[in-house]
């Protein structure tokens, strides 16, 4: 560990960083439970309730764009401790909304002050560790993490039960509260903050995407975001209107997708003691294509098979996200807050395009999903294909020795 926590220490330094990079899919999967509720509570549809996800993604999204530079002219404290403060109050007026529209305006702001913090966490794990320690940290930390949509669904289901989809957007409050004092306790680890001025500070980003090699390589690694999201936005709709489960069996069905993937991680370190990383990420992306052949053929027999289809195809995602962003941000050895930002970006907004095919026809949401698995497979191993043997990807890849 480059840059020693003299309060909160290793291991507090660990559960900070799972803390502060849980809120994404805490903030999205809480609430997927009462998504068909609210569509009757706030008398509205199934799409303006989705604008809730969708928009909540597309915000994030630029809001990365906005949050990485400044986290490099003025340090990550300050933009991490902005950003959860405005998401509490965020938080505090999503629970207040009177309307979708209200809602969706709030979720917006929330997405926004989130954004600072995940931008943030990840930037953090690279001023702090290199090498295989950093894969090692990163598998850990999103093992970890992929524990917070296993659980938060089963949660949401649960405060259904006795109070009303507010008290989900309570429950961020005081998760952000309990955030803000771990922030207060982590010291700064950026070593050299940028010069420039902040508009030049946001140049960077321009400077970085430039770059051909770390462009390519943005792109093979996130659009299986589609994938991944689509599963997301269509899921709950997907188990409980078409196949009948009541909102807490879908959340069981839900947190074992999770469970699942919070093994994708350690699957990949084990896995590359033994196996090169261009094998691993090669068979992950034919295993996302196989997911999709058989969700278009088979997906609709029942809950069971679905998810049985569904786990394998999230853990082949998560397992390649660990080589995937450490490939990335070995091709910049500076701008590391842009590098983060522009790679959480584009994985942000491809799965927001990947709700939005999915829910394109509402009458035929497991094949939309089988389709945007099938593609996003086999474009993927093409590509990686093409470049998995070319010296800025061989020359920077981790293998154990």
């Amino acid at each position: 560990m480059k840059n020693p926590q003299p309060i909160l220490g290793r291991t507090g330094m660990l559960f900070f960083l799972v803390i502060i990079s849980a809120f994404p899919p805490l903030t999205i999967d809480l609430y997927l439970p009462a998504l068909p509720t609210m569509v009757e509570v706030l008398n509205t549809n199934q799409s303006m309730v989705n604008l809730t996800l969708s928009s909540y993604f597309v915000t994030y999204a630029f809001g990365l764009l906005f949050w990485g530079p400044l986290s490099e002219k003025f340090g990550r404290k300050p933009i991490l401790l902005i950003g959860i403060s405005g998401y509490i109050f965020a938080s505090i007026g999503c629970a207040l909304s009177g309307n979708i529209e209200q809602l969706i305006g709030v979720r917006i702001m929330q997405a926004f002050a989130a954004s600072a913090v995940t931008v943030v966490a990840t930037a953090i794990v690279k001023d702090s560790f290199t090498g295989r320690e950093r894969e090692k940290i990163m598998a850990t930390i999103m093992s970890l993490v992929i524990i917070a949509p296993m659980v938060a669904p089963v949660i949401g289901a649960f405060l259904l039960q006795i109070a009303s989809w507010r008290m989900m957007f309570v429950v961020l409050a005081i998760y952000g509260t309990f955030a803000a004092i771990l922030a207060l306790c982590y010291q700064e680890t950026l070593e050299k903050k940028y010069v420039g001025s902040i508009l030049r500070s946001w140049g960077r980003l321009a400077v970085i995407i430039k770059n051909p090699r770390f462009a390519i390589l943005l792109v093979v690694f996130s659009m299986t975001s589609m994938a991944l999201m689509g599963f997301l936005a269509s899921g709950s709709y997907i188990y409980i209107n078409d196949f009948g489960l009541t909102e807490q069996q879908f959340s069981y069905a839900f947190a074992f997708n999770a469970m699942c993937a919070a093994f994708g991680p350690m699957i990949y370190m084990h896995l590359s003691r033994y196996i090169t990383v261009k094998r691993i990420i090669t068979l992950c992306f034919i295993l996302l294509t196989i997911a999709g052949v058989l969700t278009l053929n088979i997906g609709h027999m029942s809950a069971l098979t679905f998810a049985l289809i569904a786990a394998p195809a999230t853990v082949a995602i998560i397992t390649m996200r660990v080589p995937g962003t450490n490939l990335m941000l070995e091709q910049q050895t500076q701008d590391t807050g842009s590098a983060v930002a522009l790679i959480q970006f584009s994985s942000m907004m491809c799965g927001a395009l990947g709700m939005v095919l999915v829910s394109l026809s509402q009458a035929s949401l497991i094949n939309n999903l089988g389709l945007i698995q099938l593609s996003v497979g086999l474009l993927g191993a093409i590509l990686w294909i093409v470049i998995k043997n070319k010296p800025f990807v061989s020359d920077n890849l981790i293998e154990n020795n």
